[in-house]
């Protein structure tokens, strides 16, 4: 092996490739993700130290900004680690080897759904000794799990549409965001009633929890929601529903809700 090959190895020029294959189309929040890692040796020898694979995903968050112009508010986008699944698989791939990995993942169940601005992705990364890692980024499309889906469902039905979902900073809650979906009613019950609704969702192993804004008519900066909702870094909560109801009961008690309180 020439010392020339191994430079530019270690700079990532002629260095291994890593490809990731999801085998599903449509990923739901708590489901098992099949996923195959294909690498391909470089130029040269080299040594894998492991597979490293991270679901990640953007947020936004408020930040003040000084500058000649004063004080200002600015909003930056921020990427959270959802989970690290590190593989500890090591092994050393000749020049224009082919290994295969396949591999079966856990969707966290709080993962955001891919609607509006919110992006979510699988990264995956080679740690090779002495040399560049190599990186592989595949954007993923994920679907609400069934019991929020029928909390969404039974909105749609009641005249609301989604206008607008975003993935939003908090503190003092399990994420250092929430994703927040801003409906309007177009028709329905509502129309006429509400100007909108917002609602965030944040799912466990045993229960859905929700919390709403109706005709919201002040903003306190990028949170809206969030403003109202969080006293002392902790989030009030204002409904709870059971992992072992049914889609459409889940989204009933959600219709029910709402007609009572608001």
């Amino acid at each position: 092996m020439s010392f020339f090959k191994k430079t530019l190895a270690s700079l990532g020029i002629g260095s291994a490739n890593v490809d990731t294959i999801i085998h599903h189309e449509i990923l739901i929040p708590g489901q098992k993700v099949q996923v195959t890692i294909e690498i391909t040796g470089g130029a040269t020898e080299q040594h894998i130290e492991n597979i490293d694979l991270k679901l990640c995903c953007q947020y936004k968050k408020e930040m003040m900004r000084n500058d000649e112009k004063g004080t200002r508010r600015e909003i930056i986008s921020q990427t959270h680690v959802l989970v690290d699944w590190g593989l500890p698989y090591a092994f050393t791939i000749e020049p224009k080897q082919e290994r295969k990995f396949d591999v079966e993942l856990d969707l966290p169940l709080n993962t955001p759904v891919t609607i509006g601005d919110a992006k979510v992705w699988v990264q995956t990364g080679l740690d090779i000794s002495l040399g560049l890692d190599p990186t592989d980024k595949d954007p993923i499309t994920v679907r609400p799990e069934p019991l929020l889906d029928g909390v969404l469902t039974a909105l749609e039905t009641e005249g609301l549409r989604i206008r607008q979902v975003e993935c939003e900073h908090v503190e003092g809650f399990e994420l250092p965001f929430v994703q927040e979906f801003e409906f309007v009613p177009f028709d329905g019950p509502y129309h006429g009633r509400w100007r909108e609704l917002e609602l965030i969702a944040h799912r466990n192993s045993d229960e859905l929890e929700l919390w709403f804004e109706v005709d919201r008519r002040h903003k306190g900066g990028v949170l809206g929601l969030l403003s109202s909702v969080l006293s002392n870094g902790d989030l009030k909560r204002n409904l709870v529903l059971s992992t072992k109801l049914s889609p459409e009961d889940a989204g009933q008690q959600v219709i029910d809700f709402l007609n009572q309180t608001t």
